[in-house]
């Protein structure tokens, strides 16, 4: 294993829109196989085909794209040296078959007939037994329908009549079966707990437990990353690659742990009410008719999306959290996986957006910004000055509103005071701070702004201190009327920063629409 080279993939079934937990084992095998100068593949397990849903495929790989995950071959990334990537279309050429037939010359699988009926009663009898876990093994099929049962003879007329027949794993009886896992370390099962397989079924398709073996030795693949999920299948996995003869080309196995709901009690599900979304993008699933609104449509950014994902079930050992991708595959390593489940944080979501959104330069938040801008100002152009606002004011406004915002869609809430002149007042700072002295402050103020040449940051603040002073108030006193008095509400950006993007005119004019409109 050393000499090879690292190769691995990530295979997704094409049942339904990539959840994140999809995302993030993608995740975890492109940047331990960037790490090792190695190849990423996307291959689509699509053997399942009564659960095929029309537009999952585009859907994982249009998510992909987005998240910066790309394949460097697969199925919509270009063929590479072992296409092609769809198991379907492998499939037409025989290899799932070959490998099934050299499993039952071996011993190590056989042909069963039982009907659906006959599997539901034998379920009935173990379960009317106290059976904890029902299932075919080596003990229940010898009152089964099956080729180690029945006759050379019975076996041939049935297969000569076409009798609908899957291809079963034969598992040893009471047989230790050790392997280890990267996260894990060594795991240990008998074998009375693993059933047997299903490896090809009656339509010929063969099922995940034969057909991943067979592409990953095939696609050469080095290491394979998945799910918890996955765990208690990896034994008879095992067992497929020691019957193949083929165990030294087997990847080295890493099962992630789950990601947990925020409480930490059970799976993280796509129906988690959070209210952060568990896919990429939108999904529709037309099979269902239910909808998801993705990470995208939300307002995250991928880079925060992606960086998020990194952190649920790993650490870099230091106390860094905000990494680039290019950071993330220097930094990361399989062993630093955790063994627990990932608690999902809906609200430390919200903030590593919020850290990448910080770091945006001001232009490229106000092309973001821009759309939402002309849908929400269409019938306020005249607001300023009866022209729309330039793009270096709505630059100004995304530098002042970004650092109190997670989300670019938020700018409007939190500065909707920049491109329309409050018509009410906070009416607690009001209650509070508004009366005589304080209104004739303001009247002062606007007055004393008139007279600035260069009106700054610098210069207003100047101005409003020295008024202040003149008047005999406190700076603090009316600070805050001052800013309701400008945007109507009590909290928001630097202030002065404010004043001077506001301009002296508008600020002059707010002040004393103010000074007129708010009563005693």
């Amino acid at each position: 294993m050393e000499n090879k080279r690292v190769r691995l993939r990530f295979a997704p079934s094409p049942t339904g829109g990539l959840h994140m937990g999809g995302v993030r084992t993608a995740l975890f095998s492109y940047l331990f196989a960037k790490k090792h100068s190695g190849d990423f593949i996307l291959r689509i397990e699509d053997t399942d085909q009564n659960r095929y849903v029309k537009g999952a495929e585009e859907y994982i790989i249009e998510s992909l794209k987005w998240c910066g995950i790309e394949p460097n071959e697969g199925v919509g990334f270009g063929d590479g040296p072992h296409a092609p990537y769809r198991q379907s279309e492998r499939k037409q050429s025989g290899i799932y078959k070959k490998y099934a037939d050299q499993l039952i010359a071996s011993g190590h699988a056989y042909y069963a007939f039982d009907t659906s009926e006959e599997l539901d009663a034998m379920r009935k009898r173990l379960e009317a037994a106290k059976v904890a876990a029902p299932q075919y093994n080596s003990v229940t099929r010898q009152n089964m329908r099956n080729s180690l049962t029945l006759s050379e003879d019975e076996v041939k007329k049935l297969m000569d009549a076409g009798t609908p027949y899957v291809v079963r794993l034969k598992v040893p009886r009471n047989e230790e079966i050790r392997f280890h896992d990267i996260i894990r370390g060594w795991v240990v099962v008998n074998s009375t707990q693993v059933d047997d397989k299903v490896l090809l079924k009656s339509d010929g398709m063969p099922t995940y437990h034969l057909a991943h073996i067979v592409d990953d030795i095939e696609m050469e693949i080095s290491h394979a990353v998945r799910g918890e999920e996955w765990l208690p299948s990896a034994p008879a996995h095992i067992l497929i690659y020691r019957y193949l003869e083929c165990e030294y080309k087997m990847p080295l196995l890493a099962h992630l742990p789950l990601i947990l709901k925020t409480d930490g009690n059970g799976k993280l599900s796509k129906r988690d009410k959070s209210g952060i979304p568990m896919f990429p993008l939108n999904w529709h699933d037309e099979r269902t008719g239910e909808s998801y609104v993705g990470y995208r449509e939300s307002g995250f950014f991928p880079e925060a999306f992606v960086n998020m994902l990194a952190m649920l079930g790993w650490n870099p050992g230091t106390t860094q959290e905000i990494f680039s991708m290019a950071e993330l595959i220097e930094a990361f390593s399989l062993e630093r996986v955790h063994k627990a489940g990932a608690k999902f944080d809906p609200e430390k979501t919200k903030w590593f957006n919020q850290q990448y959104l910080r770091k945006k330069p001001d232009s490229e938040l106000a092309e973001l910004f821009q759309p939402i801008l002309e849908e929400k100002l269409k019938v306020f152009f005249a607001a300023i000055n009866n022209q729309q606002p330039t793009t270096k004011y709505i630059e100004g406004v995304c530098r002042l509103v970004k650092e109190k915002s997670h989300f670019v869609n938020e700018f409007w809430n939190a500065g909707i005071y920049f491109f329309i002149a409050p018509t009410s007042y906070d009416a607690d700072v009001i209650k509070k701070r508004w009366n005589e002295q304080s209104a004739g402050f303001i009247k002062a103020v606007a007055e004393a702004f008139k007279t600035i040449a260069n009106f700054s940051a610098t210069e207003s603040e100047a101005v409003f201190k020295a008024t202040a002073e003149a008047k005999g108030i406190a700076t603090g006193q009316v600070m805050q009327l001052f800013r309701v008095c400008l945007s109507g509400v009590g909290g928001g950006p630097m202030l002065f920063e404010m004043v001077e993007l506001l301009g002296k005119d508008e600020v002059v004019k707010r002040l004393e629409t103010a000074a007129a409109k708010i009563k005693m």
